[in-house]
Formats: structure tokens, C-alpha cells, sequence
């Protein structure tokens, strides 16, 4: 329950940041320009209070539950978030788009059943483990940040949509990692208040966490939602899943019980991408009628 109500916050945040977003130059992205004009939008402001709300309900179900459940859950921000666009740009969803959120919602119940992720010990992981880990996740956010910034968007438009698809998995990953940290930070809950205010898990977790941030404002100048929403949906639980699995020791299902669980991760990877092309991500003019004109009200 509470990792769907971190998924909710994650909603109506993405929803008031697309508001705020709105006509702002896609030059601008992974720069401070991009963060000093939203600045000026009360709208921005209210989306970073509901990212703060979805950080600290992901950590109250982090404390209580194991991260290769958690995260999972947080793929219905992706349906949630349309739900809530359809209601505020007043454009209604059609059976496309119920259909791929209940095919996520089998998907996801399917895979986590199959895999039945336990155990686990974020609290006692070895420094090297950590170093490691820390190390490759950097290295993939950067060589997705370093491949979509190749190239000149002023001479060629069309790569806005690939800054988009980099930027949003850059992103993906780069929340993943806070998650991680955000797991073992609340793991030492168990050794008191004092214990998680003094680990170096929780001040990384804040600076992996305004990365995230940062990166995820750059992929929805770079371009579309529609291109930066499926690598940004995808990439966040996968990638906190390899941290429980590989990291954290959570054990899952083996032998054949893997391959209905793959079935149901195919499940919710096709329905990402379908709903990725609902007309409600796009660009403002892609909008119906009256759902641009609702959209440029400030």
C-alpha cells in the first residue's frame, strides 16, 4: 500500500511538472537554465512537493518491505500518471489505454507471485559491494547522459527524441541507485534514529536523488515524453531489482517458476510501450482541443 501511494505522489507530480514544463526550449535541457526558469512556475513547486511525498512514502515501504518488491510497484506511476492527465487535460482514455493498464496490472501481479522475493539483509552489505555497485550504476547514467548528448540539436532536430530516450534512462537508473541507498539508509533504522542520520547511505541518497531529478527535467526538454517515458519507466525497477538481488542477497523464485515471471515482465514492457504512445505524453499540440488549452493555463 504504501509503494502505491508513492506511485500515486509520482503521479500527480509528473502531471504538475508537465504543466510547468510547457513551452520551455528543449536547448536548454541538462543545464542551469532549464532549473532557473522553472524557478519562476508555482506549478514546479508543487510537483517537487509530490516528488518529496513519493520519496518518503518509498522509504516507509522500503523500511517494512524488500526492494525487488517495492520498486516493481512503482511502475504504475507510468498508467496513474495518465489516469490523472486524462482528468486534468479533460481528454479522455480510450480502450487502449484501460487495456495496457490492466495488462500491467496482471503483468506485475504475475511476475512478483512468481518470483516471491524474501530475505535479504541491506544493513550488513560489504563496503567493497557497495563500491562496486556504486560504480557501475554511475558508469551506466553516464554513458547514457554521454551518448545523448552527442551531436548538436541545433543542427539536427531529430535528435531530441534520442536526448530524450538517454536522458529518461539515465534518469531511470539514476533513481534506482537512490533507491538502493534509500534501502540501506532505512536499514539501520534497527540501530536507532541516530544510526540513520549519521549513515553515509542517507547523504548519498540525497545527492543520487537531486541527480535523478536533475536528469529527469533535462529528458522531458530533450523531447517527448512519449520517447523519455518507456527507458525512465523500465530502467527505475530493473535496476533496483539487480541492487536487491545481486546487493541486498532478497532470494526469488528459481527453475520454472522464472519463466511465468518473465512472461509477466514482457507483460508490463509491452503495455509501457503502448501506453508510452498515448497521446496524453506527447508534445502540446498532439493534445486534443480542449486539453491544449487547458494545458497552457498556468
Amino acid at each position: 500500500m504504501l509503494a502505491i501511494l508513492a506511485a500515486c505522489a509520482n503521479a500527480v507530480s509528473s502531471v504538475l511538472q508537465r504543466k510547468a514544463n510547457l513551452g520551455l526550449p528543449a536547448e536548454d535541457s541538462l543545464s542551469l537554465r532549464l532549473i532557473q526558469a522553472l524557478f519562476g512556475r508555482p506549478v514546479w513547486y508543487l510537483g517537487v512537493l509530490g516528488v518529496t511525498a513519493g520519496f518518503l512514502l518509498q522509504a516507509a515501504a522500503l523500511s517494512v518491505g524488500e526492494l525487488s518488491v517495492v520498486e516493481p510497484i512503482l511502475v504504475f506511476e507510468l498508467p496513474l500518471t495518465l489516469i490523472l492527465a486524462s482528468w486534468v487535460f479533460r481528454a479522455p482514455l480510450h480502450r487502449r489505454e484501460w487495456s495496457s493498464v490492466a495488462g500491467m496490472t496482471v503483468g506485475l501481479a504475475v511476475m512478483l507471485f512468481c518470483l516471491a522475493p524474501s530475505g535479504g539483509n541491506a544493513q550488513s552489505v560489504d563496503w567493497v559491494v557497495w563500491l562496486v555497485g556504486v560504480g557501475v550504476n554511475v558508469a551506466v547514467v553516464a554513458a547514457a547522459v554521454l551518448w545523448g548528448r552527442t551531436g548538436k540539436v541545433a543542427e539536427r532536430p531529430e535528435l531530441g527524441g534520442r536526448r530524450a530516450v538517454c536522458f529518461g534512462v539515465a534518469a531511470g537508473c539514476q533513481f534506482g541507485l537512490t533507491a538502493a541507498l534509500m534501502k540501506g539508509a532505512v536499514a539501520q533504522g534497527g540501530r536507532g534514529v541516530a544510526a540513520v542520520c549519521t549513515s553515509w547511505q542517507l547523504y548519498a541518497m540525497v545527492v543520487s536523488g537531486i541527480a535523478g531529478m536533475f536528469f529527469l527535467q533535462s529528458a522531458m526538454h530533450a523531447g517527448r515524453l512519449l520517447a523519455a517515458q518507456p527507458g525512465l519507466t523500465l530502467s527505475d525497477p530493473l535496476v533496483s531489482v539487480l541492487w536487491g538481488v545481486v546487493a541486498f542477497h532478497e532470494e526469488v523464485r528459481q527453475g520454472w517458476w522464472l519463466l511465468p515471471a518473465i512472461a509477466g515482465a514482457a507483460a508490463i514492457t509491452i503495455c509501457v510501450a503502448v501506453l508510452a504512445r498515448s497521446p496524453l505524453l506527447g508534445d502540446e499540440e498532439r493534445l486534443p482541443p480542449r486539453a491544449r488549452r487547458s494545458a497552457v493555463r498556468r
